[in-house]
C-alpha cells in the first residue's frame, strides 16, 4: 500500500482539518497517510529552510505551507515554482522527490470554490484587507475571474505595494486610513488576514461599513462563522467561507501530492463532514 508523508508548517495550526482531509481521499484511494505538524507558533528560532532541508533528507513526501510563511515557501522554491503560480510570491506546498517543486493550491481551490459558490458570477470590484501569502494566491484568482478593480491595503503598507505591482493593472494599494472609502464602493470584501482565527481575535472590517456590497470572503476557515462574515450575512451579502476555500483547496492539494485527481462530486459531500461546528 502506497504511503502519503506530508506534514503541515505554519503558526496555531493545532485545529486544522488538511490531515483528516487528506485521510479521506487517501482512504477511497487505498494509501495511507502519514501526517506531521510542524507548529511555528512562538517559536522565534524556527529555521524555515533548513526544516524543510531535513524533511526532504528524512524522505517526506513534500510538506504543506501556511499563514506566515507562503512567502519563505516560494523562496526555497525559486525557480521551481509551477510556471502556473510563479509570479504570486507564495506557496502553499511544496512537493519533494528527485526534483523538488512549490505549488499554489490555495488559488487553484479559489477558483474552483468561486465557480462552486458563485457560478458564472464576476467579481467586480474588490476591497481585500491584507497582502501576505494568501492574499498571493486570491488576488491574482480574482483578477483570473474577471475582477474589474481591486483595492488592497496592509499594516505592512510595502506588502500590499508590492502585490499590486506584482499583480498589476487594475490591482491598486491604498493606505490603511483609506480602507472606509474603498470598502463602501466595493462590489465584495476580502479577508486575507488572520485576524478571526484562533488566536488572532479582532474583525478585518468594521461593521458599520458592511452592508452596501454584494458578498464577502473570509479566508479564515476556523472558525467558520468568523464575526465578519456573520456581519455580512446579516446584512444580505452572499457569503463564501474559507471552508468553501478548504475543501477544493485539499482536493487539489492530494492532486499534487499523489499525481491522482479526486471525484469531485464523490468527495466533495465526505469534506463536507470536516466543517468546524464552532
Amino acid at each position: 500500500m502506497t504511503t502519503l508523508r506530508c506534514g503541515l508548517i505554519g503558526g496555531n495550526i493545532s485545529r486544522t482539518r488538511l490531515p483528516l482531509a487528506l485521510d479521506i481521499m487517501c482512504r477511497v484511494e487505498d494509501m495511507t497517510l502519514d501526517f506531521t505538524p510542524i507548529d511555528t507558533e512562538g517559536d522565534d528560532a524556527f529555521d524555515f529552510h533548513a526544516t524543510i532541508d531535513m524533511l526532504r533528507q528524512d524522505g517526506w513526501t513534500g510538506v504543506s505551507v501556511t499563514h506566515p510563511h507562503k512567502t519563505q515557501a516560494a523562496d526555497y522554491a525559486g525557480r521551481a515554482m509551477d510556471r502556473a503560480v510563479a509570479n504570486l510570491g507564495a506557496s502553499n506546498l511544496l512537493l519533494f522527490g528527485e526534483r523538488l517543486t512549490g505549488w499554489n493550491t490555495d488559488y487553484l481551490g479559489f477558483i474552483a470554490a468561486w465557480q462552486a459558490v458563485f457560478g458564472n458570477r464576476g467579481p467586480g470590484e474588490v476591497a481585500v484587507a491584507g497582502a501576505g501569502g494568501v492574499a498571493r494566491a486570491i488576488v491574482p484568482a480574482l483578477l483570473r475571474l474577471g475582477a474589474r478593480k481591486i483595492t488592497i491595503w496592509d499594516i505592512r503598507p510595502e506588502a500590499a505595494r508590492d502585490l499590486a505591482r506584482m499583480t498589476g493593472r487594475p490591482v491598486t494599494a491604498i493606505p490603511i486610513e483609506d480602507a472606509p472609502g474603498a470598502i463602501e464602493t466595493a462590489t465584495g470584501l476580502v479577508n486575507a488576514t488572520a485576524l478571526g482565527m484562533g488566536g488572532h481575535p479582532g474583525c478585518a472590517f468594521d461593521t458599520d461599513l458592511v452592508g452596501p456590497q454584494d458578498w464577502a470572503f473570509d479566508a479564515v476557515y476556523t472558525p467558520t462563522d468568523t464575526q465578519f462574515l456573520t456581519d455580512a450575512a446579516r446584512k444580505g451579502l452572499k457569503i463564501m467561507t474559507g471552508f468553501d476555500l478548504f475543501r477544493f483547496m485539499a482536493i487539489e492539494t492530494f492532486r499534487v501530492y499523489t499525481g491522482r485527481a479526486p471525484d469531485r462530486a464523490a468527495i466533495l459531500p465526505q469534506l463536507e463532514t470536516l466543517r468546524p461546528k464552532e
